[in-house]
């Protein structure tokens, strides 16, 4: 059977979700050349090369998406998400445009930008939880883990095209026709979204209305062990790993004191990982921890390797690895989560999984940062490093404790053993 209709791209074979993700690959581009972008204009245009300064940005850009938590995940949960999305997406592109106008005009500034990151994370929040489960209704159950597996592909497909065309429009054109191509990008996706056949979507349930919504999600996930493993894994990574923005543009700039067309490439080297390790999940039907826990591993690993690579090209192969592991892990997380959560119950989990893995990034991004201007971009690879180890050490803990993790003496040499067959949503 062909991998259309039985593998990999399965879930391609609706209409709906074939129309999502045709909208999606376009916007997506758009939003990975403006972050480049957004990068390069904060770091070598309104700073002397100041990582806090990038920092402070990302913690703008994503502490949203904790302090709105007990709204985003309502949301998700009570109202029509297309509808939400068509809302969100809307805004994202108006929020482009206008830091579009103001770069081309020559009139921004650092505060401007601030404000801006700010202003798009507070509808990223509603964007991202909505968009996360919005992948259930356009392919049912069964396709579901396929279908986030394949979001994620065409998310660093994109990765791996709009850094590196970034980097030649700010050598040639300058950031702030970047800022207006991406709000362009944005009727891709809103046509896209008009485009689907409302009475083909997979709708579940909405969640009562009751006050005590929000705190059910807490109490839901407090109650499984299973989820809390994921949500420390995915805060430690999330918070202190995930600072990409602030990894390759400080060893871009001062380190190999690269341009903005080699600044835009390492990202997208990066993405040539995340793109293969997005491609593997695919085929991932059961996701559990302990594909968590090398993914976690792995990421580590790739960001010492990064740390220490002593030229350019030998740090891009790195983040080759950093970007199939981070996709391993993330994909991993979000499929485990939202295969084992009950309908009813997955937009308020999936909103406490995005806060914790990016709305720890208010705290993580200006440390990271701090850490680049004080001791150097090396040092600060070396933190997420840290955070990568931890995170698997977390796995391991859970592993040994609730699946009964075992290093055994076998015929033909040593087998690590664990209980697979326990179920994921498992209670302790």
């Amino acid at each position: 059977m062909s991998d259309a209709g039985n593998g990999t791209f399965r879930s391609l074979r609706g209409f709906n979700y074939r129309v999502w993700a045709g909208g999606a690959i376009v916007s997506n581009v758009g939003t990975w050349m403006q972050r480049t972008a957004q990068d390069w204009l904060v770091l070598t245009e309104l700073t002397p090369n100041n990582a806090t300064a990038v920092g402070i940005v990302m913690a703008l850009q994503f502490g949203p998406l904790l302090l709105l938590l007990p709204l985003s995940g309502y949301a998700s949960d009570h109202f029509d998400r297309r509808k939400l999305l068509l809302a969100t997406q809307a805004a994202m592109g108006l929020l482009a445009l206008g830091l579009g106008l103001l770069t081309i005009s020559g009139q921004v500034q650092l505060w401007q930008v601030y404000v801006f990151a700010f202003l798009q994370g507070c509808v990223t929040a509603f964007d991202s939880t909505a968009r996360q489960t919005f992948v259930s209704e356009l392919v049912g159950e069964a396709d579901l883990s396929n279908a986030v597996a394949l979001n994620s592909t065409s998310f660093n497909a994109a990765r791996l095209i709009g850094p590196a065309l970034a980097g030649l429009l700010i050598a040639g054109v300058g950031t702030g026709f970047v800022f207006l191509i991406n709000a362009a990008s944005f009727v891709a996706v809103l046509g896209s979204l008009s485009l689907l056949r409302r009475d083909q979507l997979h709708r579940s349930a909405k969640a009562g209305r009751g006050r005590g919504g929000f705190i059910d999600g807490f109490r839901y996930v407090w109650r499984r062990a299973d989820l809390k493993v994921v949500l420390v894994m995915f805060f430690l990574i999330g918070t202190f790993g995930a600072n990409f923005a602030i990894f390759i543009s400080t060893m871009s700039v001062t380190v190999f004191h690269a341009g903005a067309s080699q600044f835009g490439l390492l990202s997208s080297m990066m993405a040539i990982g995340s793109v293969g390790g997005a491609l593997l999940a695919t085929r991932r039907d059961k996701p559990g921890i302990g594909l968590l826990l090398t993914g976690a591993a792995m990421f580590g690993l790739g960001l010492a390797l990064a740390a220490v690579m002593p030229e350019f090209w030998l740090f891009g192969v790195a983040l080759i690895v950093v970007g199939m592991a981070a996709q391993t892990f993330t994909t991993t997380a979000n499929s485990t989560v939202q295969l084992s959560t009950e309908p009813a119950m997955r937009g308020r989990v999936v909103a406490i999984l995005l806060a914790l893995a990016l709305g720890g990034t208010p705290i993580g991004a200006p440390i990271v940062g701090w850490v680049a201007d004080s001791f150097g971009p090396r040092w600060a690879l070396g933190v997420g490093a840290a955070a990568g180890f931890a995170a698997a050490l977390v796995a391991l803990v859970y592993l040994v404790t609730h699946r009964k993790l075992r290093l055994r003496r076998e015929p033909g040499g040593w087998r690590i053993r664990f209980d697979a067959a326990e179920p994921l949503n498992d209670c302790g």
